[in-house]
């Protein structure tokens, strides 16, 4: 290996090391444990909501006459899967090897995209049948419901390519590491409410 390679493979390594030094407070995880703490309490008010006027409606729009539970597994399945490429990106720049974290965010972004399309297209055929945020209390909680959920995914997509831009500029992205490591935290979570999701909207709350 020439002195060039080890000079950069050591600069990499002390920029990971600063990267992952754990000083007593450390403010960026931190902020990040208090920000998901609220978006829990957020969530957890928006599904309340929904399981308290379940079945308040009487008519044909029902979640039963609806929602299509084989639509809601292929979405289960892209934000699982992203959620695995995520956690390699993360590993992959903690390691240094930076082109294969950009990779691997390179594919959890589509699967994040592929799941706003899924999502997108669920819509226009519930828009279609007659089910709006005004048609009944079921339409007004669904849309609320799934609606910030497609939100929170979205941010996230913007945030991953935020970070693939900076990736791409800098090749010595050791600084890098925590905030992908933090955003995949935020994914990790956005996919954790999409199960739960899964589980009281098209499941039991059929």
């Amino acid at each position: 290996m020439s002195s060039a390679d080890n000079t950069s493979s050591r600069e990499w390594a002390s920029s990971v090391a600063s990267a992952h030094a754990e000083p007593v407070f450390h403010a960026g995880r931190c902020g990040m444990v208090a920000f998901l703490a609220s978006e829990v309490a957020f969530f957890g008010t928006l599904i309340v909501a929904y399981v308290k006027f379940l079945g308040a409606d009487n008519g044909g729009h029902t979640p039963a006459k609806l929602l299509h539970l084989p639509t809601a597994l292929v979405n289960t399945a892209l934000l699982v899967s992203s959620s695995v490429t995520i956690a390699w990106a993360a590993s992959a720049l903690a390691a240094g090897r930076r082109e294969a974290a950009v990779r691997w965010l390179v594919a959890t972004v589509l699967l994040g995209c592929a799941f706003l399309a899924v999502t997108a297209h669920e819509w226009f055929d519930l828009i279609e049948k007659g089910l709006t945020l005004s048609t009944n209390l079921f339409g007004t909680t669904y849309f609320t419901l799934i609606g910030f959920h497609a939100a929170h995914v979205t941010l996230g997509i913007v945030a991953m390519s935020c970070l693939l831009f900076l990736l791409s500029y800098h090749k010595e992205a050791g600084f890098l590491a925590e905030p992908v490591e933090l955003t995949s935290w935020y994914w990790h979570f956005v996919d954790g409410v999409w199960i739960v999701l899964l589980l009281v909207v098209y499941i039991i709350g059929r």
